[in-house]
Formats: structure tokens, sequence, C-alpha cells
């Protein structure tokens, strides 16, 4: 059984890849809850001998809030179960796969094995950051595909203790400190803006929103609801077929990415 989260499709292909390899059913964190009433709690049932993957992208050096609100109402009635993490981010990760470690074993679950791979760059939201060029991204997702399908296997041995994780040379001034100040002032839906003219009310945006926070008004243009969910994931922005949508005036001049175009 695989649960993941994905903004932009990066950890989707981790994840269907794995659960192809591997014949396993994929869960989709963010439709689950969605469908949820806020007080529920997620149940499943492994098989004997059943692993568990858990696949998310890093915000901020640190695992997004959508998993963390997920883990913590999770209840898999097999916790002694091998269990692994893929996390995926453009550059290192900090202690992310640490944090998510400490959110699992409040439930009951053990982590045995985690990787974290490097994929192209989806998070445009301050100005010195950008999407990758053709070239690195294809460099990026050629090395990520070699280092999954190794993992796979470990996954089918129940390797335990393999932690192939790119932490980068302050992973607790990134993850605690710095991770602190985008949870509070950066990861947040009030920059969004949307230019009319550019827009054609296709809804791609409103359909790739993981966690509602979108809607079309009276003139059929998108608007951001406030809800305080939202990830700054950039799906609404990355999946724009006219460049309508941008972040205040960080986006400017950007490119997008998606691993794969959603087209509805």
């Amino acid at each position: 059984m695989i649960f993941y989260f994905s903004g932009t499709g990066n950890t989707k292909w981790a994840a269907s890849k794995t659960a192809a390899a591997l014949n396993d059913q994929l869960i989709d964190i963010a439709a689950t809850l969605k469908h949820a009433d806020s007080d529920s709690t997620f149940s499943y049932e492994l098989k004997d001998d059943e692993p568990v993957g858990f696949f998310f992208p890093v915000h901020g050096w640190r695992p997004p809030l959508i998993v963390k609100e997920f883990v913590r109402r999770l209840h898999i009635n097999q916790a002694g179960s091998y269990c692994y993490v893929v996390c995926t981010a453009g550059d290192n990760v900090g202690e992310a796969v640490d944090i998510l470690e400490k959110d699992l074993a409040e439930v009951g679950i053990k982590v045995h094995s985690a990787i974290s791979l490097i994929m192209p760059e989806s998070y445009v939201g301050l100005p010195f950051m950008d999407v990758d060029k053709p070239e690195k991204e294809a460099q990026k997702k050629r090395e990520a595909d070699e280092k999954l399908s190794k993992f796979i296997d470990d996954i089918r041995q129940r390797r335990h203790g393999i932690r192939d994780i790119l932490i980068g040379n302050w992973p607790r001034i990134n993850s605690r400190l710095i991770g602190d100040v985008f949870i509070r002032w950066i990861i947040k839906d009030t920059p969004f803006r949307v230019d009319p003219n550019r827009c054609i009310s296709c809804g791609l945006c409103v359909n790739n929103c993981p966690v509602n926070d979108m809607a079309m008004d009276e003139n059929k243009h998108p608007v951001w609801l406030h809800n305080g969910k939202c990830l700054s994931c950039f799906a609404c922005y990355h999946h724009c077929p006219t460049r309508a949508i941008e972040y205040g005036g960080r986006t400017k001049g950007k490119g997008q990415y998606y691993f794969e175009k959603v087209k509805e």
C-alpha cells in the first residue's frame, strides 16, 4: 500500500512507478482528505507481509502540512509491517524524513528505509527560485529514475537501514528555523493573482488545487478562498495554459513545470 501527495507530479510519478513495479495499491492523500470529514480517521488493513510506503514532496525542508494531517489521523492494522519513505525535492531535504518518521512513530508505524529523490524544481515563490532548464530537468529525471529503480528492489527484499537522503549542510537550521518561517509567513495564498484578460476560464487551476482553496467566480475566473489550507504547491500556477496566474511579482518571467500535463 502506498500513500502519496503530489502537487506538480514529481511525487505522483515516483509513487506510481513504485506501485506498478510492486503491484501495490495507490492512495492519494489529497483526494482522501477532500472527501473526508474534518474529524474522521483513516483506517487501512494490510495483507500479510504487505509493505507500506509514504511518498511526499518537501515543502520548506519539511513534510507538507497535508501529509502531517493525514498521518495524524491514520490507523493501519499491521503497524509492524515493512515501511519505507520516499521524498522528492529540487535539492536537499533537511530533516524532512526525520520529521515524518516521528509523526509516523506517534501512530505506531516504524520506518525501516528511506530515500530522497532530486527532481525538477517547481517552487517559484521566492525571487531567486525558478524552474530548471530543460537539460537539468532531463538529467534529474534520469538520475531519479535510476535511484528509484534500485530502491524498488530494496523494497522487494525488505531491506532495513537504507537511508540515502540528501540532507544538505544545515539540515536542522533549514527544517526547524527556516522551515518555521515558511510555515508562518511564506506558505500562503494571498499573493496569488489572475489576469482576467489572459484567463480562458478552463478551470484547470481549480480542478488541480489539492486543498479546495480555489473556485470560479461569477465571471468564470479563479479566486482563492483563503481557507487556511494553501500549501503553496503552485499546482494552479504551473497548470495554467495561458500564464494568467502570478504569485505577486515573484513569478514574473519565470517558467512552468509539471511532470505530466493534466488536461482536465
